[in-house]
């Protein structure tokens, strides 16, 4: 289990479905995606007889295993979006996504869910010039989005806000904030289940299909099915191939001394990445440990997912030598925690939401890892798609969208492990030799991943 869990110990789990029901909506799986959408739909129309149906427990896969940013990232870019749908509605998407920074802030006030929330920003460093020379491409683009609210810092004020070793610039944006992601999931699924949903756990489910959805432990039948189920997508019969299950793996140190603290600063509680092609990304949580985490091994031949998160030993150490490297201060301090955890991928690394009306089946998810406050906002928006409501969320260039299905086997495989090969040698290379080149293979996997 993730440190996350560690810390607030695993919750008992609710009682299981026990034989056939019905209900007006169905949501399969009890994640964030899937406890938002309940929340909004049951905010909206009470009187509506909500079903969750979850595996193992509320918050078992991403939204209990993730490095707790809740930030405004449009998962893939704004570049396919702008050709689609134009510079002002991909404008307005940015705009609500830094809102639902905000939101969710909200919401946890509101359900009182103390989930160790301070809005900090985010700020990604670039440790060698080929990063520098990403960073500034990137903050260069950012300038012609002032809705993002980025900023690009020299080495001297990335280091004020956070003493990264080797730093030479940063970008930063102020719409994220950290936060604890299980006290997160553990409040949504008491507040759902406060507002009269049914809450069914260690409840898998098998097929989805018109108007229900089938498990070992009965069936339900419903107006509506929503399938909430991110990197366990593929273990659905017919959506093998739908979304790529992507492993990312973490780590977390011991409490750092109030020294340490010192020399790293970090006092905005900034999350923090680099630029690298394999990157990291990392918080100091609220009992003065720092959480990072990266790809470890990123995918498992035939979309298998890792359910209990076991993290290799390799992936540990790599991590922790990471953690060590940009944050001297922290040597000597034990790793306490490794987990991994699984995320959804769609073929063009995009996040998505929809509701077929012919038949009632909705979904959201692909957030590839970017889903702690995308999933708020898919969230309302397939709210507003189930009930009708005619608002701008349904208007936004995610809903609905058609994403080819991912390659067969050995296919596959063959072409996320090429890819993340790349990356790794890049990066290698790149702190190797400081210059601002690029392999031409790593530059052809960040077209294939989108970025």
């Amino acid at each position: 289990m993730s440190f996350w869990y560690a810390a607030t110990g695993i919750p008992s789990t609710r009682p299981a479905l026990t034989g056939d029901t019905t209900a007006d909506v169905v949501i399969v799986g009890a994640g964030y995606t899937g406890l938002w959408t309940a929340y909004y739909l049951k905010k909206a129309q009470p009187a509506l007889d909500i079903v969750v149906l979850e595996a193992r427990f509320a918050g078992y896969g991403a939204s209990g295993r993730n490095g707790g940013w809740l930030t405004n990232s449009i998962t893939g870019g704004r570049g396919q979006y702008v050709r689609t749908h134009g510079r002002a509605v991909t404008g307005r998407f940015q705009e609500l996504l830094n809102g639902t920074v905000d939101e969710v802030i909200a919401v946890a006030a509101a359900e009182r869910i103390d989930a160790d929330i301070i809005k900090g920003g985010e700020l990604n460093v670039a440790r060698n010039p080929a990063q520098l020379a990403r960073l500034h491409a990137w903050a260069a683009e950012e300038e012609q989005w002032p809705e993002g609210g980025a900023q690009l810092l020299d080495a001297g004020a990335s280091a004020g806000r956070v003493t990264v070793t080797g730093a030479l610039g940063g970008l930063y944006q102020p719409h994220c904030a950290r936060l604890q992601p299980a006290k997160l999931v553990r409040g949504l699924a008491r507040a759902v289940q406060s507002l009269g949903v049914r809450l069914y756990e260690d409840t898998p489910v098998t097929e989805i299909r018109t108007g229900t959805a089938v498990s070992p432990r009965g069936t339900v039948r419903c107006r509506h099915v929503l399938r909430a189920t991110e990197g366990f997508t593929a273990n659905l019969r017919g959506s093998h191939r739908d979304w790529l299950p992507m492993n990312s793996s973490m780590i977390v140190s011991e409490p750092l001394t109030a020294a340490a603290w010192e020399e790293i600063g970090w006092n905005g509680f900034d999350a923090v990445a680099d630029m690298a092609h394999a990157y990291m990304y990392a918080q100091r949580t609220a009992d003065g440990r720092i959480a990072l985490g990266g790809r470890g091994v990123p995918y498992l031949f035939g979309s298998r997912t890792d359910t209990d998160g076991a993290t290799a030993p390799a992936t540990v150490d790599r991590l922790a030598a990471l953690l060590y490297e940009m944050f001297p201060a922290a040597r000597g301090t034990r790793i306490e925690h490794a987990w991994s955890g699984v995320l959804g991928v769609p073929r063009d690394w995009k996040a998505t939401v929809g509701l077929d009306p012919a038949t009632g089946v909705g979904w959201a998810g692909g957030y590839v890892g970017t889903g702690v406050a995308a999933s708020n906002l898919a969230g309302r928006t397939l709210a507003d798609l189930v009930l009708g409501t005619d608002s701008e969320l349904i208007r936004m260039p995610w809903v609905n969208r058609q994403v080819r299905r991912w390659e067969p086997e050995p296919l596959r495989w063959l072409g996320v492990s090429a890819m993340y090969k790349a990356y790794y040698a890049a990066d290698r290379r790149e702190n190797r030799s400081r210059t601002a080149a690029t392999s031409p293979l790593a530059r052809a996997a960040d077209l294939v991943a989108g970025r």
